[in-house]
């Protein structure tokens, strides 16, 4: 699965996985939430921080579509991309409120939704040809640690 995928971004996505690894097992595990409290501040534990993080990166990847929708040819290709790059910034800004239940899955429903446009963009070969590889192995990861504070 991981054939193909320059280091450099496979090492810096998977670093990018730590904070919502890291809430999960804060959520999971009292006495490592506790630990993170009390050494980081509870900002930085359970949902608190992949909420937070989790806008941040659909942000990002709005950022990174962005980048993609440059290399579009023709009007019409190149207006549908850059519309669609802007929408996981767009859904962080207006779906993460209401608390950390309806947020969480708000987020899971946000990546998701990225993912498909990785696939798109894909498919209209904008992307490197492993993107998609990488895509699909960072938001099952993301999936499955927000997955623990929606339905734990």
């Amino acid at each position: 699965m991981l054939r193909g995928i320059p280091t450099a971004p496979l090492a810096l996505g998977l670093a990018g996985l730590i904070p919502f690894v890291w809430g999960g097992l804060t959520l999971l595990l009292p006495s490592l939430q506790g630990w993170g409290i009390n050494n980081l501040g509870p900002r930085f534990v359970g949902p608190y921080v992949q909420l937070f993080y989790g806008s941040v990166i659909l942000s990002f990847m709005s950022g990174v579509l962005w980048g993609y929708a440059t290399r579009a040819s023709g009007r019409l290709q190149s207006a549908a991309c850059y519309a669609l790059s802007v929408i996981p910034a767009l859904w962080a800004f207006f779906m993460t409120g209401g608390g950390p239940v309806s947020a969480g899955m708000n987020l899971i429903w946000g990546f998701l939704g990225l993912l498909l446009l990785d696939m798109m963009f894909s498919l209209w070969r904008l992307t490197p040809s492993w993107w998609v590889k990488l895509r699909l192995l960072l938001t099952s990861v993301v999936v499955l640690c927000l997955s623990v504070g929606v339905f734990l």
